[in-house]
C-alpha cells in the first residue's frame, strides 16, 4: 500500500513519526491536561551528569577555558557611575571542536543514537547545530543529514547561513536547503520516517542536558580560579536551551548566580515571513526565536520541548542590531579576540548590565562561538545594504529593525532593555489555555507556577484576569 506522503497526511503522522526516531514515548509523562512531568522526561536521557562529561570529553567537547576581558571592564568602568563596573569574563565555547557551545547537545545526542543502532541522525538547524551534529557524526561513523531553512523566494540566502551549509558538507553531512516557511517541518518529518535516522533535536532531553556540563563548568571553574561563583551569568536566548542547560548546571553546582536572557531586538520581523528573512542581520539569538520560545516551548520539533528557559531566567533583555555589531569590533580591537554574532549579543548585554553592578562582582558571557566568512561584521553589513537597510552610527535607541541599523556613535550608548517578566509569564499562561484548549486542574495550576517561576497565588490572578 502506497504511503500518503501530503502535507495533511504527513503532518497526522507527526506523534508516531517522533516516537519512532527519539525514542522516547513522550506520552508517559503527560498528565492528560496542560502539565506533564518536566523532571521525569530530562530523566529519561539515562544519564548523569558526569557520565554526560565523559562522553563530551570522549570526542574533545567541553573543558573550554574562561577569559577574562581587563580591557572591556576597563571601558565599561570609564563609562559607569563611581563604584560599579563589574568584572567582565566569557566562556570560550569557541574552543569546541565545531566552534560553539552546540557541541555539546550533539555529543550527547549522536552518542545515544549510536547506542541505540541508528544508523544516522537529522537535524532541523541553519546555525551552529547543524554543524556540531555533522562533527559529532563524523566521529562516530553515523550518517547525516542537516535541513536548513536557507533561501527567500528569490533563491537569496543569508551569508552566515550559507555558509554553515558549506561547513556541513565539508564534515560529510548531507544538506538539503529549503525556502522559508512550513516546508521546513514537513520535509524534517518526511526524511526521518524514510531514512529511519535518529531525531537529533535541539530540544529533547539529550540537546537540554548536554549544556548542564558548560553551567556545571562555569561555577567549578569560577570558584577554583576565582574563589566564588560569578554573580551575573547572561546567556544568548533564542529557541531556550542554551539558558535551560547552562541555569540547570548552575543549579546542579549549588551556584546562586543570577540568569539573564539576552536577545537582539527584531521587533516587528516576522520569522517565516519570505519578505522579512533576509531583513535581519542574525540568524539566531533573536526575538524572532526568543520571545515565542519563552512564553510558549512546546513550538518546537518534538512534542514537549526540554528547552523551559523561563523557569530559570531571573531577567530578560534585548539589545539592538548595531549594539552587538560594535561590540563584536570591541571584543577584536580591545581584546585581540574575535568571536562570532551570537556569543557577542550576550557580550553587549553584559557590557551595558556591567555599569549598573558593582567592581568587586563578576558578570560572565556563558558562551562564545567562532567566526568566519558569513559571520564577519562586514558580510553582514554589506548583505543588509544589499537588501535595503540603512547602515549608520547615531543612538541605538533609533534603530527600526528590517529598516535601519544603528552603530553607536559612543559606547556609553550601548544600552541592554529590559522586557517586564511578569507580562512574560502572563502570556505563557494565556498560551497554554489557547494552545492545549485545557482547563486548569490543581495540578495544571501548580505546573504553571513551576514553568512561570512563580507561585499557585500569580498563576489564579492571573487566570482570574483572563477569563474578565
Amino acid at each position: 500500500m502506497k504511503i500518503d506522503n501530503g502535507y495533511s497526511a504527513v503532518m497526522a503522522r507527526k506523534a508516531e513519526i517522533m516516537k519512532a526516531s527519539v525514542g522516547i514515548d513522550y506520552s508517559i509523562f503527560e498528565s492528560g491536561s496542560i502539565s506533564f512531568d518536566y523532571e521525569k522526561m530530562m530523566k529519561e536521557t539515562g544519564y548523569t551528569l558526569s557520565e554526560m562529561q565523559n562522553i563530551q570529553y570522549s570526542t574533545a567537547v567541553g573543558n573550554t577555558p574562561i577569559l577574562e576581558l581587563k580591557n572591556l571592564t576597563a571601558l565599561a568602568r570609564k563609562i559607569a557611575p563611581e563604584g560599579k563596573g563589574a568584572r567582565i569574563f566569557i566562556k570560550d565555547e569557541a574552543s569546541n571542536p565545531s566552534g560553539s557551545f552546540k557541541a555539546r547537545r550533539a555529543a550527547n545526542a549522536v552518542y545515544h543514537a549510536k547506542k541505540l543502532g541508528y544508523k544516522g541522525v537529522i537535524a532541523a538547524t541553519s546555525g551552529n547545530y547543524g554543524a556540531a551534529v555533522a562533527s559529532q557524526a563524523a566521529m562516530a561513523g553515523l550518517k547525516c543529514i542537516i535541513v536548513q531553512e536557507c533561501y527567500d523566494s528569490n533563491g537569496i540566502g543569508q551569508p552566515e547561513i550559507v555558509e554553515k551549509a558549506r561547513a556541513c558538507e565539508a564534515l560529510g553531512s548531507e544538506v538539503v536547503q529549503l525556502s522559508v516557511g512550513p516546508e521546513l517541518f514537513y520535509k524534517f518529518l518526511l526524511l526521518l520516517e524514510e531514512t529511519g535516522y535518529f531525531n537529533a533535536s535541539l530540544y529533547t532531553p539529550f540537546g537540554i542536558a548536554g549544556v548542564e556540563t558548560l553551567g556545571y563548568e562555569i561555577a567549578m571553574q569560577c570558584r577554583e580560579k576565582y574563589g566564588k561563583d560569578p554573580d551575573v551569568v547572561v546567556c544568548t536566548n533564542a529557541g531556550g536551551g542554551n539558558l535551560t542547560g547552562t541555569a540547570r548546571g548552575l543549579i546542579k553546582a549549588g551556584a546562586k548566580s543570577k540568569v539573564v536572557a539576552a536577545s537582539v531586538n527584531l521587533k516587528g520581523l516576522h520569522m517565516a515571513s519570505d519578505k522579512h528573512f533576509n531583513k535581519k542581520s542574525f540568524t539566531t539569538g533573536h526575538t524572532g526565536f526568543g520571545m515565542p520560545f519563552t512564553t510558549w516551548p512546546d513550538r518546537s520539533d518534538v512534542p514537549r520541548s526540554a528547552a523551559r528557559p523561563m523557569r530559570y531566567m531571573d531577567r530578560y533583555v534585548t539589545i539592538n542590531q548595531g549594539e552587538v555589531f560594535y561590540i563584536t569590533e570591541s571584543l577584536a580591537s580591545l581584546e585581540g579576540i574575535e568571536k562570532g554574532p551570537a556569543g557577542n549579543t550576550a557580550l553587549a548585554a553584559a557590557f551595558s548590565i556591567a555599569q549598573e553592578m558593582d567592581k568587586d562582582q563578576m558578570v560572565l558571557v556563558q558562551e562564545t562561538e567562532y567566526t568566519g566568512a558569513g559571520k564577519h561584521v562586514q558580510p553582514q553589513l554589506s548583505f543588509a545594504k544589499e537588501n535595503g537597510i540603512e547602515v549608520i552610527f547615531g543612538n541605538p535607541a533609533d534603530e527600526i529593525p528590517g529598516k535601519n541599523i544603528v552603530l553607536p556613535e559612543h559606547p556609553s550608548m550601548i544600552k541592554a532593555k529590559d522586557l517586564d517578566m511578569t507580562k512574560l509569564r502572563k502570556s505563557l499562561i494565556k498560551n497554554s489555555l489557547e494552545f492545549t484548549g485545557k482547563t486548569p486542574t490543581i495540578c495544571d495550576i501548580e505546573f504553571l507556577a513551576e514553568e512561570t517561576n512563580t507561585d499557585i497565588e500569580f498563576v489564579e490572578n492571573t487566570l482570574a484576569e483572563l477569563k474578565k
